[in-house]
């Protein structure tokens, strides 16, 4: 496999540029810290961030299904469309 392709290849499948795929990918990143540090404060202190990791999940989970191919996005032998919802 050559080198390029590891960086391609996924993002490609998905209907996106390397630095667009990037980026979806980080907007990501974000939200998943901040549910995991206050999940953390939630395992130490029961009494806070009560549901700011389960709701931020949540919301993260809708955005991830909900995301489209991109037109030029070819579909999958199955005739599924050629991406995964995971990043």
């Amino acid at each position: 496999m050559r080198l390029k392709s590891l960086f391609t290849e996924h993002p490609e499948a998905v209907g996106e540029s390397y630095f667009e795929h990037m980026g979806v990918a980080l907007s990501f990143a974000g939200p998943l810290l901040t549910a995991g540090l206050a999940a953390l404060v939630h395992a130490v202190l029961p009494f806070l961030c009560v549901t700011t990791a389960s709701s931020t999940v949540k919301q993260l989970h809708a955005r991830m299904v909900n995301r489209r191919p991109k037109p030029f996005a070819q579909s999958a032998p199955d005739g599924l469309p050629a991406w995964d919802p995971g990043i």
